[in-house]
């Protein structure tokens, strides 16, 4: 090591490499990507990193390296991520990684780290993901990470934090405004730490958040009833502490298990296992909810007597302007990056069209079927995915309404697997619609690149796989109405950084209406589409299993099926082609990507179970596909398959129940 002066990126990762790693690695002074996780690595992090300004990437974690973090790592400019988690590092958190300004990802999480959290780090304004669990820290929960406007998970538990959870807390991952915070928390997870007193209203307000676990503390009094506008809460956890009263009128609440309220001093609840509310309690309630019901009533009242005022005071001004006021922008936005750029439609529509130099092709990055996709930086340094729709032929009326009653839809959804739209802006001139923007780009893109397929490793590919069924099992079985995609293609799954697959591009999506028979024109990709929509047109989830079945094999393959299509949907009947023949003595390992090593232990495992699922989803008859949410629940068993099974097994033998069993 010690000649490779000009060293940019060192990458072994998931090996089974022993002994210290290079002590030298960054002897020239210019290495960006420092990439060694998943190994059996001992001793320090190599002393030639702390000098290293140059790295932007450092990932070591699941190894068993030894050391002072603090020691072994100094001030990185550049940095974008860090994951020393699972390893046997000591030492205490430097202040000086506040420094670390461009830095997004910081995991920490099963060391031995002591010491406090370090106020500083809430200097490092860019951090998305703090992962500090499963630690020795101590202390109070610093109210600076508040200036973390952009984090979306925070994970502290499992630590000997004390104190009282900062009321700050409802500015973590969010922006001061008019209004409120305007909050992007995902998860919040404080559990299993010493953290004392009531829960600050101020956590209901955390208006994005999906996850929260702050059980086994020593909280305690009622839980604050701004938990009840938590739309966004999936999962809650408030076991093992001392609270008290009755649990907040929220879907989370209502749904979770009697595991998530255990060992408590008096919630209650009806939920099996908790005592029903008293009479008091009730009452308590009752004047809460009457309370609301004429603040509901009466402000309403006086803002329209406001607005008769304002309206009768601008009648003139507003007609001399009318002509303008028909080509304003009508704007759709969720509490999101969009709404904080301005609240005013008119100046934000003014200000994508300009930041896009009225969309010209060089921020162009994806032409779909529905529109072009530009990428843009908003004024507070975030990065948008601009999806501008392609203008009606003279002469056709879309379905405003309608269409509008979808995006709505479309804007609550919150899943992780999901792309987040952000808001739309409907125009006469440019109509366009706001997401998140991901780096890691479409799921084709990066199985057409031998280089990135290469580095799309086996675990990677079958964590975007369960991704994607999440993300279905979600909107067909979570959604109401359930939404179907109709269009799940590798073109329209992106990866984030991690690899974290987002189903993206709902242009074709359709709300089922429980009492119409859904029927409706083609739209889909051909390839990906399930055969009876070529002769039925009616749409259900059983058209989007299809389409996972496909994307499911092309994520193992890496490349298009193509006619194991048509082998797998044909495999019920009694004959086959003669082309279709030839995949039935096809080894399972033979399908897969050859620019990849073969999968081994558990990995090999998750792979023949994957590929039974995808069969079963690529069925001729939508009847004897498997649920998504049944998919869902099969590709998350702990108990796979033998792995003698991956190098034995035929396409014929995975396709006959009576062969294999999953």
């Amino acid at each position: 090591m010690s000649n490779l002066t000009n060293l940019k990126s060192f990458q072994v990762s998931e090996n089974h490499l022993t002994g210290h790693l290079p002590q030298q690695v960054c002897l020239g002074g210019v290495l960006e990507n420092f990439t060694a996780n998943n190994n059996y690595f001992t001793g320090p992090i190599p002393e030639s990193l702390k000098n290293c300004t140059s790295l932007y990437r450092v990932r070591l974690e699941h190894n068993q390296l030894t050391g002072n973090v603090s020691e072994g790592l100094g001030i990185y400019p550049n940095l974008d991520y860090l994951d020393l988690s699972d390893n046997k590092l000591i030492g205490e958190l430097s202040s000086k990684w506040g420094q670390c300004h461009n830095l997004t990802s910081l995991r920490l999480s099963n060391n031995n780290i002591s010491g406090e959290i370090p106020s500083e780090l809430g200097n490092a304004t860019q951090l998305r993901e703090c992962d500090l669990s499963s630690n020795h820290l101590t202390g109070g929960i610093p109210k600076e990470l508040g200036q973390l406007k952009f984090l979306f998970k925070l994970m502290l538990n499992d630590n000997h934090l004390s104190g009282r959870i900062p009321p700050e807390i409802e500015m973590f991952g969010g922006i001061p405004s008019e209004v409120g915070s305007l909050s992007f928390l995902q998860v919040l997870d404080l559990s299993h730490n010493l953290l004392i007193g009531e829960i600050p209203e101020q956590v209901g307000n955390l208006i994005s958040l999906e996850k929260l676990n702050l059980s086994h503390n020593n909280l305690f009094g009622r839980i604050p009833s701004t938990f009840d506008g938590m739309l966004s809460l999936i999962s809650v956890d408030i076991s093992d502490n001392q609270l008290e009263g009755p649990l907040p009128h929220n879907k989370a609440f209502r749904e979770a298990s009697f595991e998530a309220f255990r060992n408590n001093k008096g919630l209650c609840a009806n939920i099996t296992g908790l005592e029903s509310c008293s009479s008091d309690l009730n009452h308590d309630v009752d004047q809460k909810n009457k309370s609301r019901i004429v603040i509901a009533t009466v402000v309403p009242i006086l803002c329209t007597l406001l607005l008769v005022f304002i309206v009768f005071g601008i009648l003139s001004f507003s007609q001399r302007r009318k002509k303008n006021a028909e080509n304003t922008p009508q704007v759709v936005v969720s509490d999101n990056l969009f709404a904080i750029c301005n609240y005013d439609g008119k100046m934000m529509y003014k200000n994508i069209v300009e930041a896009t130099e009225e969309f010209d092709s060089k921020y162009c990055i994806g032409v779909r079927g529905y529109g072009s996709v530009y990428k843009e930086k908003l004024s507070d340094g975030q990065m948008v995915a601009v999806k501008k729709l392609h203008p009606l032929p003279e002469g056709e009326v879309v379905d405003q309404k309608a269409f509008n009653s979808e995006i709505q839809a479309l804007t609550e959804i919150r899943h992780r697997n999901i792309l987040k739209l952000h808001g739309f802006c409907s125009h006469p001139r440019h109509s366009f619609l706001v997401y998140e923007f991901l780096e890691g780009g479409s799921l084709e893109k990066i199985l057409k690149s031998d280089e990135q397929a290469t580095e799309f490793d086996w675990t990677k590919r079958i964590n975007v796989v369960k991704g994607l069924a999440n993300a279905l099992s979600y909107m067909h079985h979570d959604c109401s109405p359930p939404i179907v995609h109709r269009d799940i293609s590798s073109k329209n799954i992106l990866l984030d950084s991690d690899y974290e697959a987002h189903v993206a591009d709902f242009g074709a999506t359709r709300l089922l209406k429980p009492d119409s028979s859904n029927w409706t024109p083609f739209e889909g990709t051909f390839g990906y589409s399930a055969p009876e929509l070529a002769y039925t047109m009616q749409v259900n989830e059983k058209c989007d299993a299809f389409s996972f079945g496909a994307v499911t094999l092309e994520t193992l393959m890496g490349m298009h099926p193509g006619e194991l299509i048509s082998f797998m949907s044909s495999s019920s009947s009694s004959s086959l082609s003669a082309s279709s023949a030839t995949f039935s003595h096809l080894l399972v390992k033979d399908l897969l990507d050859r620019r990849l090593p073969s999968p081994r232990r558990r990995a090999a495992a998750e792979v023949v179970s994957i590929v039974k699922v995808a069969s079963q989803c690529l069925h001729a008859s939508p009847q004897s596909r498997p649920t998504m949410q049944q998919v869902s629940q099969e590709l998350s068993t702990q108990n796979p398959p033998s792995v003698e099974l991956f190098h034995t097994i035929t396409l014929s033998q995975l396709l006959d129940s009576s062969s294999y069993t999953s």
